[in-house]
């Protein structure tokens, strides 16, 4: 027996509730044990990346152009294989999300004790791209559980949960590695060594505390998009019977095709806004070198910025979840970007070289991360159906992730050819009429065919998300 059921936590009005007004449920066992899961691997996880440009430069001596092509590995890999990772977890019907993760999560903790067998470009790249490829195979059925598990009403405190949890790993990561560094004779060989115990441990826990299967706590909402999107009934056996609280059938489920997911209005409102948004989102690495260069901060500082980013996002996730479910999901996440924008126009004033414009640039961009990563996924799981849900998720991260490597290409390529500040002046640029576009886009459309109403929203007058 599974020690989490995401049934647990029913949302059940009381006597005394207010009508319209949405009760607070819990967050469900499940997506805190899948929280866990996330914090003890990117402890993993980012023990690694803490130590990797060090070992590879000094280490193994391996060129700027050669760190700068497996940086490009480990970053861009994971985007091509979320899809895979979706739709494979789908075809599995209920079971599919756990079995996927579990492979995915344990491919890269396969990968952590083979950095230590292998010295050369060629090898370390075959191993990053392993373990990015674990990443990005474990991305969406993971998301996909947690709406699952979740309530809609308060899916985005769910992610944010999640969110909160994956973070303090990635706090925590870096620590770990230097206190490692420190204690440990073998240097870099006792850093992936320990990150692939913790690695595993990860694993074991996904293994046995995470139910093999997760149903949707509100399946009519489910099936109604179900028929919006013109899938099959169930009444046709392409999904199992959940009247009167029985099981689903046990044996594979097939996942319908994915041409009807392309159908969903609101699903094609979300991925063309996260592929717009995502465009002129500068990556985290072009950020913190543009702020360390616009304020004047001590290279010794430097690899702190991230810690800043980590942190306010850590303290923002679980109430700008909340706050989603409350005001709207797709409202906060455009909010979440013009906060971005905010913070590029913070490094292009002429600011002091002092601790408070670094503090709010950092506290800016942790709260655009908080605003818009897991509300974005409750989001999307608002839009998609239970049988679809994986790919759903996978087709809008996929759509993100690969537009915002494109913005960094971009980036990089501006920055070399007229400076830092044109570079950051052209992607604010983008980024409001990116935001302007998103919110005509986003606007609520009651024309007929369109998906059922929200689940979410805690009173009738509140516009649909």
């Amino acid at each position: 027996m599974y020690l989490t059921d995401s049934r647990a936590t029913p949302t059940t009005a009381g006597p005394g509730t207010r009508p319209g007004r949405p009760v607070r449920a819990a967050v469900p066992a499940t997506v805190l044990v899948l929280g866990t899961v996330s914090l003890i691997t990117d402890v993993s996880s980012e023990m690694v990346t803490a130590v990797l440009p060090l070992y590879l430069v000094a280490e193994l001596g391996l060129s700027p152009l050669g760190f700068g092509l497996l940086d490009g590995v480990y970053n861009g890999v994971s985007a091509l294989v979320r899809l895979v990772g979706g739709r494979v977890s789908d075809r599995g019907g209920g079971r599919g999300h756990k079995g996927v993760a579990v492979v995915g999560y344990g491919l890269s903790a396969l990968c952590k004790p083979l950095l230590l067998l292998v010295h050369t470009l060629p090898l370390i790249g075959a191993v990053l791209a392993a373990d990015r490829t674990g990443k990005g195979l474990r991305t969406a059925p993971r998301d996909a559980m947690i709406s699952l598990a979740s309530e809609p009403a308060v899916r985005g405190r769910a992610f944010g949960v999640h969110r909160a949890m994956d973070t303090a790993g990635a706090l925590l990561g870096p620590l770990v590695a230097f206190l490692v560094l420190r204690a440990a004779a073998g240097g870099y060989d006792a850093v992936f060594t320990v990150s692939g115990c913790v690695a595993a441990l990860g694993v074991a826990v996904l293994l046995l505390f995470v139910p093999g299967r997760i149903r949707s706590p509100a399946p009519g909402a489910a099936e109604a998009a179900e028929a919006a999107a013109g899938l099959p009934s169930p009444a046709h056996g392409s999904r199992p019977s959940r009247a009167s609280g029985s099981h689903p059938s046990r044996g594979p489920a097939s996942a319908p095709p994915l041409r009807p997911l392309l159908r969903l209005p609101a699903l094609r409102r979300l991925t063309c806004c996260a592929v717009l948004l995502g465009l002129t989102t500068v990556s985290d690495s072009f950020l913190y070198l543009t702020l360390q260069r616009r304020l004047g901060l001590s290279e010794a500082w430097f690899p702190l910025l991230p810690l800043g980013t980590a942190a306010a996002f850590l303290l923002l996730a679980v109430p700008l979840g909340a706050v989603a479910d409350r005001w709207g999901r797709r409202r906060l996440f455009l909010l979440g970007h013009l906060a971005l924008l905010a913070a590029y126009g913070l490094l292009l004033a002429p600011l002091p070289a002092s601790p408070a414009p670094t503090c709010l640039v950092l506290l800016l961009h942790g709260g655009f991360y908080a605003s818009t990563d897991g509300v974005l996924a409750a989001a999307t799981a608002d839009a998609v159906p239970d049988t679809l849900r994986g790919s759903g998720l996978a087709v809008v991260q996929t759509g993100q992730a690969a537009a915002r490597f494109g913005c960094s290409l971009a980036f990089g390529a501006a920055w070399t050819a007229w400076g830092d500040r044109w570079a950051l002046a052209l992607a604010a640029a983008g980024l409001a009429l990116a935001a302007a576009l998103s919110a005509r886009l986003l606007r609520p459309t009651p024309a007929a065919g369109a998906l059922p109403p929200r689940t979410d929203a805690p009173t009738p007058s509140e516009p649909a998300t």
